[in-house]
């Protein structure tokens, strides 16, 4: 297990405070279970939004070329 060490706004505070208190949890708990639900739900695509990704023809030559421009290190990190 990892600390993780945070500062946030007092206003932000408060609103993390009173939505552990509702889901009776502690606030190290909840921050933990709120970002493992938001990773899991936002951050990745179901199988319809897939289903469009590899029918979008533009935007899978576009990866690809960005793809190849990675492998050749062809590209900065800004």
């Amino acid at each position: 297990m990892k600390t993780v060490t945070m500062r946030v706004d007092d206003d932000i505070y408060k609103t993390i405070k009173l939505a552990a208190e509702g889901q009776k949890r502690n606030i190290s708990n909840f921050i933990e279970f709120a970002t493992m639900q938001y990773l899991l739900t936002d951050q990745y695509v179901d199988e319809l939004e897939m289903k469009e990704i590899l029918q979008d023809k533009v935007l899978l030559d576009n990866l690809e070329s960005g793809l190849n421009d990675l492998k050749a290190g062809d590209y900065t990190i800004v």
